[in-house]
């Protein structure tokens, strides 16, 4: 099992303690972490841990939130967004609460504990809420500039957390709803969020070395999606591979398969789960090189659609 994003989501926590320092509307409200270190020691009595209770998580934020809070929730992506995912409709969206939603073991990064701990189908069901933000950052650094960012946001927020791997160099300021171009490439381009986001560069470097030229995006935020950004790279590549731990339907992919069949620009392959429950137990690299959402498997989407 990775604890990439686990470990990220709670150094994230110490940017929650910088905004909560400079801004006495923001509480923290977890679900069965005990103490979190960045946050607890400097505000004890703004730290509310409500034990496995996911509904009550989201449903308690909201509150603080309508009497005048700035919630951030810590909690598990999987059952933040499934058990919890009324709430999340009803009483933070419907309501316009702004409640933050750090979500932590998203896509299968909690492999080892099985099927039921993996959230590859949290992007799907929260696409569907109006008026929610979806953020889904590419590495730890890039976690704590989102975290920034949801703050100011006018309304709730899911920030999907998943295993992280720095990315060298990458400083570019976090825009909700930009997609961000890593590197430039026409013969295809490789649409990624999360952890693929890495993936996705080695890719390039694979079909570089063989001589193809592939456009790398980080789509960080997944709602409001960047339709621009896509349009252009469809119309300049004509090729689009999307890259997610997700269910290729509903998530990244989906949203990109929505896009193209209104602009009908390019053709496209999704890298992804497939429709069935990842019943395996194997370490989390295993899990991805299993399910295709390896480096390996990125090239090989792209030469299919090259040598098509």
């Amino acid at each position: 099992m990775s604890l990439g994003g686990y470990r990220t989501a709670l150094a994230g926590m110490q940017v929650v303690g910088e905004l909560a320092a400079a801004d006495p509307r923001v509480v923290l409200v977890s679900q069965d972490f005990g103490p979190v270190r960045g946050f607890t020691d400097r505000f004890p009595d703004r730290h509310f841990d409500v034990g496995i209770s996911e509904e009550n998580l989201i449903g308690v934020a909201a509150g603080l939130a309508h009497a005048g809070k700035l919630p951030f929730v810590l909690g598990m992506a999987p059952f933040v967004s499934m058990r919890g995912f009324e709430q999340i409709r009803d009483d933070c969206a419907y309501n316009r609460n702004p409640v933050k939603l750090v979500a932590p073991f998203a896509g299968l990064e909690a492999g080892a504990w099985g099927a039921t701990h993996h959230a590859i189908e949290d992007i799907a069901l929260l696409r569907t809420v109006p008026g929610l933000t979806i953020l889904s950052p590419a590495d730890p650094d890039e976690s704590q500039r989102a975290i920034r960012a949801a703050a100011a946001i006018d309304g709730p927020v899911y920030l999907r957390i998943g295993a992280l791997r720095p990315i060298a160099g990458y400083a570019a300021p976090f825009i909700p709803g930009e997609i961000v171009t890593l590197r430039d490439g026409d013969d295809a381009a490789i649409l990624a969020t999360g952890g693929c986001v890495a993936t996705a560069l080695a890719a390039h470097d694979a079909l570089r070395a063989g001589g193809a030229s592939a456009r790398v995006l980080n789509v960080h935020t997944l709602k409001p999606l960047d339709r621009a950004a896509v349009a252009r790279a469809a119309r300049e590549t004509g090729r689009l591979v999307t890259v997610e731990e997700h269910f290729i339907d509903g998530g990244l992919g989906g949203a990109v398969a929505e896009i193209l069949a209104e602009t009908g620009a390019a053709r496209l392959r999704r890298v992804g789960v497939r429709d069935r429950f990842c019943t395996e137990v194997a370490p989390y690299p295993e899990l991805l090189r299993l399910h295709g959402i390896d480096a390996e498997g990125v090239v090989a989407a792209v030469r299919e659609l090259l040598d098509d």
